[in-house]
């Protein structure tokens, strides 16, 4: 028995080192060398992440509600359970590489019989101890805690993609809020207009100074107006309900009174200037590419642990314990008993099970790796998109700004030919059309330009701060 446990022992301090399965390495990426919308200079310094980026904006109210979703959103919540359910993981398959010991205390009274024995009653008493630990000699039990760490890893780094996901639709929802409740003050107004020159057109009717055509157009131009406000008001509700679900109200908060104040949009902070920095930061920031690629970590650790299933296992066992008639015996010298084994299992004919598991992990780890290239031609599509559309957007809210100028300019012209005599009503109600059109059309463009800033701000992996102008 010694022989044995000295061979085995010796065959662990040989193959100690020896780990089956191939070692991780990242997938090659064609990466560009540079984005088209930025240049990168030579002393360029990586980029760092800044955890309270939203506070770009400067408005208190939508870092308070940032603030509450951070710690009452649902889904966040269940992302951090779940890395409590990998930490927990991770200490199982830390704690299978140590040895386990064991305890046991028995005790039992027999009656014999007197036909093959003397008879009598029988005690038996025993207090037992055993070490059991098992050789990982192919790195199998190494291996699957590496799987563990990188599923915990991965766990992470989700749950700071689905926090960097809902602070970025929080911010587009709000966005998106401010810009209906802007178009309803819009129309709000204009309906006044409207009604206004409802009002003295029924009082030039009345007059004989017009027909009963010029007062129907008056007319109708309201109605058209009014018929906009509810549709307004629901699209200012819709959005109230989206942010509060967001920020993890209750049903009892939800189905209240929602007030989430009534700022103007163009109060928000201006479009942000373009970052330098380089396409293979990507890699390292964008905490979604940091999960598959943890992912793809553990699928490839998961194939060195059932390649090493197909391989025998040393395992090592001792036991220290004592055994007597009375239990005040049990303590002393004589009634001690113990012993030591070792042990070697291992497959011999499974009919391909074995080889089955290993060629199903194989697959599984060809999937982690086309999800994570697919994850990375993503993030570079949606970084591309977002450098474009920043720095296209200004341009179109700046000609928009420009034509709802004009419109504002015409319409005061008209109306005051129009008072002169040298203008139609209709002149009138056209203008007045255009500049809704105009001014609805530049909330839109200062929307859309929030929003482009806010995605550029997600898909850079959250904000940026450089050591020259930190964010």
């Amino acid at each position: 028995m010694k022989t044995l446990i000295l061979s085995v022992t010796l065959c662990a301090l040989l193959l100690g080192g020896c780990s089956i399965g191939p070692e991780y390495q990242r997938p090659n990426l064609d990466l560009p060398e540079q984005w088209q919308q930025t240049k990168s200079s030579a002393d360029h310094h990586p980029l760092a992440i800044e955890n309270h980026w939203w506070s770009y904006y400067q408005d208190p109210l939508l870092s308070q509600l940032i603030e509450r979703a951070l710690s009452d959103n649902l889904t966040l919540r269940l992302q951090l359970e779940r890395i409590s359910e990998n930490r927990a993981r991770l200490g199982f398959a830390s704690a299978q590489r140590m040895p386990s010991l064991d305890g046991q205390a028995e005790a039992a009274r027999s009656q014999q019989s007197a036909a093959v024995s003397a008879g009598g009653i029988n005690n038996s008493f025993s207090l037992t101890g055993l070490l059991s630990y098992e050789l990982d000699i192919w790195g199998r039990l190494a291996r699957s805690r590496d799987s563990a760490l990188a599923q915990f890893e991965a766990s992470h780094y989700s749950h700071a993609a689905v926090r960097l996901q809902l602070i970025g639709d929080l911010i587009s929802t709000y966005t998106n809020l401010r810009a209906a409740q802007e178009q309803l003050r819009i129309t709000e107004h204009t309906l006044g207009l409207r009604r206004d020159s409802l009002e003295l057109q029924q009082i030039r009717y009345d007059g004989g100074i017009i027909d009963q055509l010029g007062l129907q157009q008056a007319r109708s131009e309201w109605q058209a107006v009014r018929a906009l406000i509810p549709l307004r008001q629901e699209q200012v509700t819709r959005l109230e309900s989206a942010l509060a679900v967001l920020t993890g109200m209750s049903p009892a908060e939800l189905m209240g009174t929602l007030d989430f104040g009534d700022g103007r949009l163009d109060q928000l902070t201006p479009q942000p200037a373009l970052p330098d920095f380089l396409p293979s930061e990507l890699l390292e920031r964008r905490p979604d590419i940091r999960a598959t690629e943890a992912t793809l970590m553990a699928a490839n650790a998961q194939l060195g642990v059932t390649m090493a299933e197909r391989l025998p296992r040393f395992n090592l066992a001792l036991f220290l314990g004592s055994v007597a008639g009375d239990i005040d015996d049990l303590l002393k010298s004589s009634t001690e008993t113990w012993g030591i084994s070792g042990a070697i299992l291992g497959p011999l004919v499974d009919f391909g099970r074995n080889r089955a598991r290993v060629e199903t992990v194989k697959s599984l780890r060809d999937q982690a790796e086309t999800s994570y290239r697919i994850t990375v031609q993503t993030a570079f599509r949606e970084v591309r998109d977002a450098l474009l559309l920043t720095s296209t957007i200004a341009e179109r809210e700046t000609a928009l700004r420009r034509q709802q100028e004009a419109a504002q300019k015409t319409l005061e012209l008209v109306e005051l030919r129009y008072q002169e005599g040298y203008s139609s009503f209709i002149e009138v109600l056209d203008a007045q059309r255009q500049l809704l059109g105009a001014e609805l059309a530049l909330t839109e463009a200062t929307r859309d330009r929030l929003n482009a800033a806010t995605a550029l701000f997600k898909t850079l992996g959250g904000g940026w701060q450089t050591d020259e102008e930190p964010l």
